[in-house]
């Protein structure tokens, strides 16, 4: 009786082994050969998301730098670069105060010749050379001007009819109500 326990052990034992062998080869039949790639090189990475506001022309650039609000822009990274509350902030939004900038028509100091991962170190120069108000060379956006609706602007945009019922949506043009005051 004690011969037959032992050989029904061995055979469960031995079923046991055998199906974590079946497994585990199963687990692997159909994986990709790591060695397949040897040697070739990676594919490039995507192409940064340049933005519609951009200047045309400048595909291989980093950073823009935004004089009349002071702010970078890192187009790898799609991030505004400020400083606020004593230290240099990446965010995907401009700062609050700066919400109402318009990006298409504001100009674009392009950084051709930095490249790194903080821009701001150059600020002290940057914001002497390129003052607010300064204007370069003309440039041209990529895309086609976008009106931008958030809290603010829906407020403001109630008041485009004057008291005596004429409507003003034509005069976003008109000097004074461009997007650019001062901020």
């Amino acid at each position: 009786m004690k011969t037959i326990k032992l050989f029904i052990i061995a055979i469960l034992f031995f079923t046991v082994s055998s199906t974590k062998a079946q497994v585990s080869v199963d687990v692997n039949i159909g994986t990709p050969n790591v060695n397949v790639h040897v040697g070739t090189p990676p594919p490039p990475p995507a192409p940064a998301p340049v933005p519609v506001w951009g200047p045309v022309g400048y595909d291989e650039v980093e950073y823009y730098y935004l004089p009349d609000i002071q702010v970078y822009y890192d187009i790898r990274l799609a991030q505004y670069i400020y400083f606020g509350n004593g230290k240099w902030i990446r965010s995907r939004y401009l700062p609050s105060h700066c919400r109402n900038y318009d990006l298409y028509h504001g100009y674009k100091v392009v950084l051709t010749d930095y490249h790194g991962h903080t821009p701001y170190t150059y600020f002290n120069t940057h914001k002497v050379k390129y003052y607010k108000g300064y204007k370069g060379k003309p440039q041209k956006s990529r895309g086609e001007y976008q009106v931008r609706y958030d809290d603010h602007d829906h407020h403001d945009n109630d008041n485009h009819n004057d008291h005596h019922g004429n409507d003003h949506h034509d005069n976003h043009g008109e000097k004074g109500h461009n997007g650019k005051g001062k901020h």
